[in-house]
C-alpha cells in the first residue's frame, strides 16, 4: 500500500510540474528563413518540441512567422505573481543578439476551446515608438527553386526586398508543401506589428540589442526553477531568465489597455524584418514557455525607461531622440524626462532633439525626472566628417540617379559606403570600372560616402 501511495504522489507531482509548460501547439505558420524545411528547427514536427518543457527547437522564420499554443489551464492574471509576470517564454537569445518576437494573448470568450476570438497584443517597450508599424503586411513569393535561393517579398508600404540565402543552409527557404500544406505554394501574406531595432553591422558579429521589455527571444536564460521569472524592468538575471509577460500589458486594436483576468491562447510572432549579415535573417526562436507560480514575497522595481535605439554611427548634425516611461509595463503618459549627454559639441533640447557639432563617442541618457535612478542609456559614434560631408566641393557624382539596378561612380579607389535613411550601413564596396549592383536594396533614399585619401565625398541616391 505504501508503494502505491508513493507512486500516486509521484504521478501527481509530475502531472503538476508538466501543467506549468505548454500543453499543445495549435498552429505553426513560419515565414521563409534559413532554418525552414530543415530539422530540428523548421519542420512541422519542430512545433511539438516546445511542448512540456523549455528546451525545444522552433524557428518562426523571417518577419510575421508565428506559433499559437496553450497550456492545459488558463493563464491567470494573478495579483501575487512575481513582478506581475504571468508567464515566461524561453528563446535562443545570445549576448547582443536579440531576435524579438511580438506576443499576443486571447481569452476563450465563446468557450469553444478554439483560438477564434480576439487577439490582444501585449504592448512591449517598442509598441509606442513612432517608427513601429501596426497592421503591417508582408507578402513572400516562392522562388520555385529546388535548392536555396533568395526569397522575394513586398510589404504594405510598397517596399520590396529579399530573405537572403546563404551557403550554410542549402535547402529551399520558402515553406514547402510537404512540411506546411496549409501555406500556399505560390505566395502568402503575413500581417502583424513590425518594430525597428537598430541592426549594428559595423563589426564582424552583427548586433541587435535587447528590447527594454515585452518581447520573446529577447533575454538570456537563467537557472531553474523555470516557473520563477526575472524582473522584466531591470537588467539583472535573478531567476529563470528568459522573457516574462504580464497579461496587464494587453491592448486592443486602438492601443487602449484592456483588463483580462485570464487568457487561454498565446501567439508569438517575429516582429523584425532585417538581415543579420552572415548570421542570416533575424528570426525569432522559441524553446518553450512556463506559467508562473504565484509568490507575493518576490518583488522589485516596477518602473523602466525605454530609449529608442540610436544608429551605431551618426553622420547627421541633428537626430530626433525618443524615450518612454513605463510603470509595471504600462505607459506613463505625460511623464517628464531628463536628458543628458557626455560629449562636448552635443546638446539636447526640451523636445528631445539631439544637436551635434563635432565627431566623437557619445552616450545619451534619458531619466525619469521625478526619479533619476530610473534611466536608460545608449552609446553611439558621431562621424560628421569634420565638415566634409557638407562641403559642396566634395560631392560624389553618381549616375544614373534615380537608379533601379546598378549605379556608376566617378572613382576607382577608396571605399564606398551606402547608408539607408535611418543611418544604417547597408552596403560597402570598393569602386572600380564596373557598375555597382543595388537591385537588392529596398526603394528609398540612400546616402553614399566615398572615403579616399583622408577625405569623404558624399551623394544622395534615390533607389526606385
Amino acid at each position: 500500500m505504501k508503494k502505491i501511495i508513493l507512486i500516486s504522489c509521484f504521478i501527481a507531482f509530475w502531472a503538476s510540474a508538466q501543467s506549468q509548460y505548454i500543453a499543445e501547439v495549435l498552429e505553426y505558420k513560419p515565414a521563409p528563413g534559413q532554418l525552414i524545411n530543415e530539422s530540428p528547427w523548421g519542420v512541422a514536427s519542430s512545433a511539438t518540441s516546445i511542448v512540456g518543457g523549455v528546451t525545444g527547437t522552433l524557428t518562426l522564420g523571417a518577419w510575421g512567422g508565428y506559433v499559437v499554443f496553450r497550456f492545459d489551464e488558463p493563464v491567470q492574471n494573478h495579483p501575487e505573481n512575481p513582478f506581475g509576470v504571468d508567464f515566461t517564454i524561453f528563446g535562443n537569445t545570445l549576448p547582443d543578439w536579440s531576435e524579438p518576437g511580438v506576443v499576443w494573448v486571447m481569452d476563450d470568450e465563446n468557450n469553444n476551446g478554439e483560438p477564434d476570438d480576439t487577439w490582444y497584443q501585449l504592448a512591449g517597450s517598442d509598441y509606442y515608438f513612432s517608427n513601429t508599424k501596426k497592421n503591417h503586411e508582408v507578402t513572400y513569393t516562392n522562388p520555385q527553386q529546388a535548392t536555396s535561393a533568395n526569397v522575394p517579398y513586398t510589404d504594405s508600404d510598397g517596399l520590396s526586398g529579399y530573405i537572403y540565402s546563404n551557403s550554410t543552409h542549402t535547402q529551399p527557404y520558402y515553406p514547402l508543401a510537404e512540411n506546411f500544406p496549409n501555406i500556399p505554394e505560390e505566395s502568402y501574406t503575413l500581417s502583424g506589428t513590425r518594430i525597428f531595432p537598430e541592426v549594428d553591422s559595423t563589426t564582424f558579429m552583427t548586433k541587435v540589442y535587447k528590447r527594454a521589455f515585452g518581447y520573446a527571444d529577447n533575454q538570456l536564460r537563467g537557472t531553474e526553477p523555470w516557473t520563477t521569472p526575472d524582473n522584466p524592468y531591470t537588467n539583472e538575471k535573478e531567476n529563470a531568465g528568459a522573457d516574462g509577460f504580464d497579461i496587464s500589458w494587453a491592448v486592443d486594436a486602438n492601443g487602449n489597455y484592456v483588463e483580462l483576468d485570464e487568457v487561454h491562447f498565446i501567439k508569438v510572432q517575429n516582429g523584425i524584418l532585417a538581415h543579420g549579415g552572415w548570421l542570416g535573417e533575424i528570426s525569432t526562436e522559441i524553446c518553450g514557455a512556463a506559467r508562473v507560480i504565484p509568490n507575493a514575497a518576490i518583488s522589485g522595481r516596477e518602473k523602466i525607461i525605454a530609449l529608442r535605439d540610436l544608429p551605431s554611427i551618426i553622420h547627421r548634425h541633428t537626430v530626433q531622440l525618443e524615450a518612454l516611461a513605463f510603470d509595471r509595463g504600462r505607459l506613463m503618459e505625460g511623464a517628464q524626462l531628463a536628458w543628458n549627454v557626455d560629449m562636448d559639441g552635443a546638446s539636447i533640447n526640451q523636445d528631445g532633439l539631439l544637436q551635434l557639432t563635432q565627431s566623437g563617442t557619445l552616450t545619451v541618457t534619458a531619466a525619469l525626472a521625478s526619479n533619476p535612478e530610473i534611466s536608460a542609456t545608449a552609446t553611439t559614434t558621431i562621424d560628421l566628417g569634420s565638415g566634409i560631408a557638407e562641403n559642396t566641393a566634395l560631392q560624389l557624382d553618381v549616375f544614373p540617379n534615380p537608379a533601379a539596378d546598378e549605379i556608376n561612380v566617378h572613382a576607382t579607389n577608396g571605399q564606398l559606403q551606402i547608408f539607408n535613411a535611418r543611418g544604417q550601413l547597408v552596403q560597402s564596396v570598393r569602386p572600380g570600372k564596373q557598375p555597382i549592383g543595388i537591385s537588392h536594396l529596398p526603394k528609398g533614399l540612400y546616402i553614399l560616402h566615398l572615403r579616399e585619401n583622408n577625405a569623404v565625398r558624399t551623394a544622395k541616391l534615390i533607389k526606385k
